[in-house]
């Protein structure tokens, strides 16, 4: 699978064949520790300075290297096409290979850091209902007036929460439907590749 890169990303990381070999390592060791740490405006200042580069090109280059690592560790791109990825962008075979060096040291950290930083959703425990049929009343002898209570446990952080729900069945029908619905959208081609990327 190969990586795209949009026309910005591209701009970004036209910078690196400028900087030099040992500069683009030392945007490689910002753009890592961009996604540790998050955005240090005083080291692309003092990286700036040792480098004898401006602080914008500094900031591109790392923005550009930071997508290119995150996208393709993200997606476990194989050694060959991550080379594929980035010979579109015209680099020389030095610089190709110190990107290639730079990926593959990185991508192991890059994606537990990427896994921390996903929201951690409830997940389905368990599932308690009851069907309630109130059949007559003080006004009305006869009526049939159905109603399902659900109760969902879910798991979040290790807690254990229920939610209680109640509709009439009518409505419970129509949610089956949909829920079925997109469960046979989830088998789509489409659906099973969005699905494989976000993983």
């Amino acid at each position: 699978m190969l990586l795209v890169l949009s026309e910005e990303q591209k701009a970004h990381l036209g910078c690196l064949p400028r900087v030099g070999g040992t500069a683009v390592g030392e945007l490689g060791r910002l753009a890592v520790e961009l996604l540790r740490r998050g955005a240090a405006p005083r080291a692309y200042e003092a990286a700036a300075r040792k480098l004898n580069i401006g602080v914008d090109t500094i900031q591109h280059g790392v923005e550009g290297l930071t997508y290119l690592l995150t996208e393709s560790s993200k997606l476990m791109i194989s050694e060959v096409d991550f080379q594929d990825s980035i010979h579109v962008l015209g680099f020389s075979d030095e610089l190709n290979k110190l990107l290639l060096h730079l990926y593959l040291d990185n991508r192991k950290e890059i994606r537990s850091i990427l896994s921390e930083l996903a929201p951690k959703l409830p997940s389905y425990h368990s599932l308690e209902w009851r069907l309630d049929v109130q059949l007559a009343s003080r006004s009305l002898r006869q009526q049939i007036k159905p109603a399902v209570t659900i109760k969902l446990h879910l798991n979040q952080n290790e807690d254990q929460t229920a939610q209680v729900l109640q509709t009439d069945p009518s409505t419970l029908l129509h949610l089956i439907q949909q829920l079925e619905q997109a469960l046979g959208e989830m088998k789509t081609n489409h659906c099973r590749r969005i699905v494989r990327n976000m993983k």
